[in-house]
């Protein structure tokens, strides 16, 4: 099957966006700098209330001392500094002077502002900014000691205030910053338990996504990867997402387009845009054999099966899968499966037949001996030869049944390449009298290749005989070339003028049983590539153009790459690993 990456356009099969990076998910959540940019804006917003608080009461008439407003400009100027130079790091387990160093601004202002109660103001509820900064964004050690912090703070500044004699109620002020104290550690403990909680939702919840992102792209994997076709409907008629092997089908000179499209952009996809209608509109499967015919190429017969998902928004809003199977790579599979039956029946005949076909050949050769007229002698030498034909056929059919190692005995045969493809010809050429429309190019006098004589006449006869069939009746139709490359390669090719063949025939051409003719029985170029194999070549095929006697022209040329008769000798002496010839 053939591999193919999915273009940046492709959309993705259970996800709307196909461009995703599961490296995004490792990034820094948005709701960590979401929380941080509102603090940082909250403190700004404080010190710029500050700052307007302290212009207001100069506007009422009272005096405002200079210091006051410099550490509220100052604190301004800090806040402002932070919220747009710093980069939020998420608190780690360790202290971290980021976030002391934030805190401690805020306390610091705030406290210098608590204890000297600037215009007869009470600070106390400001203190509940860093507490909670330390909560949501620090770890329980910050938050709680951030929060004793304070509190001491507190009541520090109602021993002053007592010391100083402001308030004759020394216990009432103890007992305010006390409770304020532990109103702080509620809060910071509630609220950082609250944030922890969060913190492991969230992580679970990167989790899960990253685990259903990799199962995405696994089933997204495996999808592309199914020789069967796999289409995505919905109920307008729109292709939702298709997988290689459906684009491959339903293509017209190649793959289709990318999804989505509509079915209704083809005449051709008409069948299968109506058996995804009705799987739709009966909400029932559906199974049905199609033709997808392109205007002035073959039709392409398909095996289609529907599938219906649940609805998405409302009760129409289902979708159709169907699944695709070409007909031709199911009836492959069946002739290979009918080959492997019939090979073992075949060398099972051919054994049994062997002894009644020794005893007829012998009792023929005793007979003859006892004959005088040339009549009868006639008819034994009849027998003879047919006993002989016989005993090839169960040695053919024996030899294809047998699995050999790779570079046995049949390699270190040489042969002359040019001489043995040039008597082939002849013959071949006399049986179908045809030497007006082939041509020989041999360039490779004097090579000797490993390969045996009878089984090179025979694939160079099969691949003869298959471009016969499909060749023009012009000169040059059909052309025979050898050649002896600098690389050591030595290759034989034939030729022939035939039309392309189609990507599906290329992807089993040399499977048994595989035809696009239905006389054809198939086997001619898997013989062919067995043949090749047993001797350590290899065959294959390509679409190139060759010059003719009345110009160029393209077409279908089948080749076979032999070794060499000393290099398969040199091969034979190295390890088995090494030898193994390359599949076409």
């Amino acid at each position: 099957m053939t591999s193919t990456t999915r273009g940046a356009g492709a959309a993705s099969w259970l996800s709307p966006l196909a461009q995703d990076r599961m490296s995004a998910l490792y990034a820094d959540p948005p709701a960590f700098r979401r929380l941080w940019h509102g603090f940082m804006t909250a403190r700004v917003a404080i010190a710029a209330v500050l700052l307007l608080l302290q212009g207001t009461i100069y506007v009422l008439g009272r005096a405002v001392p200079g210091w006051l407003v410099g550490l509220c400009l100052l604190y301004l100027g800090a806040t402002l500094l932070v919220r747009l130079l710093a980069r939020p790091q998420p608190p780690g387990p360790r202290f971290d002077p980021q976030w002391a160093s934030t805190i401690a601004v805020d306390v610091v202002a705030f406290s210098v502002l608590q204890f000297l109660l600037a215009g007869g103001i009470t600070y106390t509820p400001l203190f509940a900014l860093p507490v909670l900064l330390a909560s949501v964004m620090g770890s329980a050690a910050l938050a709680l000691g951030s929060t004793a912090a304070v509190t001491l703070l507190l009541l520090a500044d109602a021993w002053w205030q007592s010391a100083a004699a402001q308030y004759a109620d020394t216990a009432t002020r103890f007992l305010q910053a006390g409770l304020a104290g532990s109103g702080l550690f509620i809060v910071a403990f509630l609220t950082n338990q609250l944030a922890s909680r969060l913190v492991r939702e969230e992580r679970a919840s990167r989790r899960n996504r990253l685990e259903a992102r990799a199962q995405t792209l696994v089933n997204e994997l495996v999808i592309d990867s199914l020789t069967d076709g796999v289409l995505v409907i919905d109920s307008q008629n729109v292709v939702r997402a298709a997988n290689p092997s459906a684009r491959q089908m339903l293509g017209r000179n190649g793959p289709a387009k990318h999804p989505p499209f509509s079915l209704g952009d083809e005449a051709a996809w008409g069948p299968l845009s109506e058996l995804a209608q009705l799987s739709l509109a009966s909400a029932h499967a559906q199974t049905a054999e199609l033709s997808i015919s392109h205007t002035g190429l073959p039709r392409r017969r398909l095996h289609a099966r529907t599938r219906l998902t649940a609805p998405l928004h409302n009760p129409s809003g289902g979708l159709c899968v169907v699944f695709l199977q070409d007909l031709r790579e199911m009836e492959a599979r069946l002739r290979t499966e009918k080959l492997a039956a019939m090979g073992r029946m075949s060398t099972a005949v051919a054994h049994e037949i062997r002894n009644p076909l020794a005893a007829i050949t012998q009792a023929n050769a005793l007979l003859d001996e006892d004959l005088s007229q040339p009549a009868h002698r006639q008819l034994t030498a009849m027998v003879q030869q047919n006993a002989q034909r016989l005993a090839q056929i169960v040695d053919d059919i024996l030899d294809v049944a047998r699995v050999e190692p790779q570079g046995g005995g049949a390699q270190a045969v040489s042969t002359p390449l040019d001489e043995t493809t040039a008597t082939a010809c002849e013959e071949w050429m006399q049986q179908n009298a045809c030497s007006e429309r082939i041509t020989l190019e041999l360039q490779a006098a004097g090579t000797q290749v490993a390969f045996a004589p009878d089984h090179l006449r025979r694939v160079l006869i099969n691949l003869l005989d298959n471009a016969l069939r499909y060749a023009g009746p012009g000169r040059g139709a059909i052309q025979v070339g050898t050649e002896a490359r600098a690389g050591g390669d030595v290759r034989l090719r034939v030729w022939s003028d035939g039309v392309p063949l189609e990507p599906a025939v290329q992807r089993h051409l040399f499977e048994p049983f595989f035809s696009s003719e239905s006389r054809s029985s198939g086997l001619g170029l898997f013989i062919c590539r067995e043949l090749c194999e047993r001797h350590g070549a290899a065959i294959g095929y390509e679409r190139t153009r060759r010059r003719r006697p009345d110009g160029s022209a393209q077409g279908n040329e089948f080749f076979v790459s032999f070794r060499r008769a000393g290099a398969a000798a040199d091969a034979s002496a190295r390890p088995r690993q090494d030898r193994a010839p390359a599949r076409p």
